[in-house]
């Protein structure tokens, strides 16, 4: 079968499905089942279509119908213009993520010291430490199997880090001048309510912070000046409606504190310095 007819028969098993972005996602699809270039639909429509890459490229769509992510059917997912291995086991790194990051770069310098909480695939960590040179960085979080993520991540960058399996604090030890986190902010009861393939298919803990969607904002701010340098930052990613909440937790122990919008329009990240 010819490339255009078969991206052709894939859109539309997409579009049936409910696929939000179907026409983008059947493309990247059968670029990753025939391992083609990004411009070959438009330099070569015509050509033929390998037999075992249309019988992977079924395989994907017949996947990516249920809903399943497409970062995990290709494995990967770019954040701040780098390459980032993915699977279920981690949440897969998000543009509206990239605003901390860029945010923390403006206050980062080379000999500092900063720590990731919730780290997952490592991606707002090994950003920092790609981005600013001459950081060192430890990421935390409790889950074994997002830290294996991390470890593929942290080899695949070829970054230097520490990686630590720890409940938040609970085995950090030191301190350091920044502390970046985008921690579970999702209210428990609103999980169950959104997209399929962040329902079905991201790791409920990542997503989870408790009854209010704040538990962890409040453990993080209440136990980090224990483990920040004087007059070290805290950054956090934030849902959409949260800003006001956060802020009020980090002003007994912080100043300065900013609310900084995504491309959206919507709040998405919340900084503070710590008070000396």
């Amino acid at each position: 079968m010819k490339l255009t007819e078969l991206l052709g028969e894939g859109k539309e098993i997409l579009r049936r499905a409910g696929i939000d972005e179907w026409e983008l996602d059947a493309w990247y699809l059968l670029e990753y089942a025939g391992s083609y270039a990004k411009d070959e639909r438009f330099l070569h429509p015509g050509r033929e279509v390998e037999p075992e890459h249309e019988r992977h490229y079924r395989e994907l769509l017949g996947e990516r119908s249920r809903h399943v992510p497409l970062q995990h059917l290709t494995g990967v997912q770019d954040f701040m213009g780098f390459s980032f291995y993915v699977n279920e086991d981690v949440l897969i790194p998000r543009q509206d993520t990239e605003i901390l990051v860029e945010e923390a770069i403006r206050y980062i310098r080379p000999g500092m010291r900063v720590l990731d909480l919730c780290t997952g695939s490592g991606c707002i960590l090994f950003s920092v430490l790609k981005l600013v040179p001459g950081v060192s960085g430890t990421g935390a979080d409790l889950s074994e199997k997002a830290l294996r993520v991390a470890e593929r991540n942290r080899n695949r960058l070829k970054v230097c880090s520490g990686l630590l399996q720890s409940d938040l604090f609970e085995r950090v030890e030191g301190r350091y001048d920044c502390i970046l986190s985008n921690p579970p902010y999702i209210p428990s009861d609103v999980v169950d309510t959104l997209m399929e393939e962040v329902r079905d298919h991201e790791p409920r803990l990542a997503l989870d912070g408790r009854e209010d969607g704040l538990y962890y904002y409040r453990k993080i701010t209440e136990q980090s000046p224990g483990y920040l340098e004087p007059g070290g930052w805290l950054f956090f990613e934030i849902g959409y409606d949260q800003a006001e909440q956060v802020r009020l937790l980090m002003e007994k122990e912080f100043t300065g504190i900013r609310v900084v919008k995504d491309l959206s329009g919507h709040d998405r990240v919340v900084y503070g310095r710590l008070k000396t």
